[in-house]
C-alpha cells in the first residue's frame, strides 16, 4: 500500500499565509474597497473613480493614454469607459488631432458626481488608515509608495 502524502505544516516549510506581503496586501485592498463602497456616492467602483478623477485633473485625453494613467491594461479601460458612458458619466467624441483617435471626457453628470465622491474618498483614505498613528500613515504611504 503506498504511503499517504500529506501536506507539511508551517512548522515544517516556515510559510505562514497570515505574514506574507500579498496576503496582507489584498485583506487591506478589500476593507479599503469595502469602505470605499459605503462611503462613495453613485455607486462608482475605485477604479471608475480613478478614471473619472484622472480626466477631472488632467481633462479630455485618448482611452490608451487615460488607461496608462491610472495603471490600467487597455480591455479594463475600455470596460471602465463603457460603463461609464452608458450611465452618461463619460462621453468620447472623435480627436480633432487624430481621426484614428477618440477622446474621452467627463459629462456635466460626471463632473457633479465627481465632486461629491472627491470628498467621500478622503474620508474613505482617513478611515482606511484610522488604526494607524499619522506618524506610522506617513511611513506607511512613503513605503506603499516605494514598492509602487
Amino acid at each position: 500500500m503506498a504511503e499517504e502524502t500529506k501536506v507539511m505544516t508551517s512548522a515544517e516549510h516556515g510559510y505562514v499565509l497570515d505574514e506574507q506581503v500579498g496576503f496582507l496586501l489584498r485583506r487591506a485592498y478589500q476593507r479599503n474597497s469595502l469602505i470605499f463602497a459605503e462611503l462613495v456616492p453613485g455607486g462608482l467602483t475605485t477604479t471608475q473613480f480613478s478614471v473619472m478623477y484622472r480626466l477631472g485633473e488632467e481633462g479630455a485625453m485618448s482611452q490608451n493614454q487615460l488607461g496608462r494613467s491610472v495603471a490600467m491594461d487597455g480591455a479594463t479601460t475600455k470596460g471602465v469607459v463603457d460603463r461609464l458612458v452608458a450611465r452618461d458619466l463619460l462621453r468620447t467624441e472623435p480627436d480633432p488631432d487624430d481621426r484614428r483617435r477618440y477622446l474621452v471626457s467627463l459629462t456635466p453628470d460626471g463632473i457633479e458626481l465627481l465632486n461629491a465622491a472627491i470628498e467621500a474618498a478622503m474620508n474613505v483614505s482617513r478611515t482606511t488608515l484610522a488604526p494607524l498613528k499619522p506618524s506610522e500613515r506617513k511611513v506607511f504611504m512613503r513605503l506603499l509608495a516605494r514598492i509602487c
